[in-house]
């Protein structure tokens, strides 16, 4: 049917309870999958869990945490069995120039980006089905944002395990990209911790330096990731650049 594209298909979508995670999980559901999504937040969850609606189980779990990555894999299994698509979705940016850093917050920002990122895949990729797809969400490598410098590194840390999982997991014919969002109109901008002054001077760097002029939505995103993950079946270990033009194109 020409309405539900995804009959037949399950999903895991962690970090899928808000921003561009959530904005996956909706056209998964809506397209028929059915779908298993993850946040940390038991509010955000259970918000998740009321729009997503029965098609969807939402689950609290923390990337960081290698007991919850354990069992999501159990509960994941148990309610889909196998999955069709893996996207991984979670991040979380400290707002510091580079002189300002400090170790617990290098720590925090790889212990979710990559590490929980890399340990929750290898706990999931044993139910991705033949011909599944693997989706890491990371960052438009085109620019070097100021005051970004740790989270950009641990999406580049994604980036190269990502490209290494490809070539391992190719003669399962299990496919793994990277989707790599400029600046997206998310809830926090990417950026939880920053004032609102800060998202305010984010939002409009983020127009100015974007070559169409605008900041991107989780839905366009989100698109770009389901092409990925369950159309683009003769592509793997790339990454695509869903950034209004920055990576590609100068700012007219």
């Amino acid at each position: 049917m020409a309405g539900h594209p995804y009959d037949g298909k399950r999903a895991v979508v962690v970090g899928g309870t808000h921003g561009i995670g959530l904005a996956i999980a909706e056209r998964l559901v809506q397209g028929g999958a059915r779908v298993v999504v993850t946040g940390r937040n038991p509010d955000n969850v259970r918000e998740a869990a009321g729009l997503l609606g029965p098609n969807a189980t939402a689950v609290v779990s923390d990337v960081a945490n290698s007991a919850d990555i354990q069992a999501l894999g159990d509960q994941v299994r148990d309610s889909l069995q196998t999955i069709d698509a893996l996207f991984s979705n979670v991040g979380v940016a400290e707002f510091e120039p580079i002189d300002q850093v400090s170790e617990a917050s290098w720590d925090r920002q790889f212990a979710v980006n990559a590490k929980g990122a890399f340990f929750t895949a290898q706990r999931l990729i044993p139910l991705v089905a033949a011909g599944g797809g693997i989706v890491f969400t990371t960052v438009t490598a085109a620019t070097a944002s100021p005051a970004m410098g740790v989270y950009n590194a641990t999406k580049a840390a994604v980036r190269a395990f990502a490209h290494t999982m490809a070539a391992e997991l190719v003669g399962q014919n299990i496919r793994v990209n990277t989707l790599a969002p400029g600046f997206i109109d998310t809830p926090t901008l990417g950026v939880a911790g920053a004032t609102a002054a800060e998202r305010a001077e984010l939002h409009q760097v983020g127009d100015a330096v974007t070559p169409m002029k605008r900041h991107g939505t989780p839905a366009e995103v989100a698109e770009a990731a389901l092409f990925l993950a369950l159309h683009a079946t003769f592509t793997t270990g790339t990454e695509l650049q869903v950034d209004g033009g920055i990576s590609g194109i100068e700012s007219p």
